[in-house]
């Protein structure tokens, strides 16, 4: 791991630990952070994105906030993490505010996955 990219993870894992015993497993070509076994936010490149769904997307989309996308086949594929605010990184309450519905959102999409089955 760059130096760069672990103390970034390591300064997210301290700054998220609020939450609880936020952890980061090696994913994706980045990071997965997770807080009781379900992943929440993603970090690719040293940029963060927090889980999103149908309920939570629309804080995103009222600051155009990006999705994280990539190109597969010739297309783009948009993923449901998108960047928080960029202040959210130098202000640790504003950070757990969107990080926290980034793990509501996780909640959601698990609930909604042991329903179907």
């Amino acid at each position: 791991m760059a130096a760069k990219e672990s103390a970034f993870i390591q300064f997210l894992l301290e700054q998220l630990q609020w939450m609880g015993p936020v952890t980061a497993r090696r994913m994706f070509g980045g990071w997965g952070l997770f807080l009781e076994g379900l992943m929440f936010a993603l970090v690719l490149d040293n940029t963060l994105y927090l889980k999103a769904d149908a309920e939570s997307r629309g804080d995103f989309d009222a600051l155009g906030l990006q999705p994280f996308s990539y190109e597969r086949g010739g297309r783009g594929i948009a993923l449901s993490y998108f960047q928080p605010p960029e202040e959210a990184l130098d202000d640790v309450e504003l950070l757990l505010t969107w990080a926290n519905g980034a793990y509501a959102a996780a909640l959601r999409s698990a609930a909604a996955k042991r329903r179907k089955t």
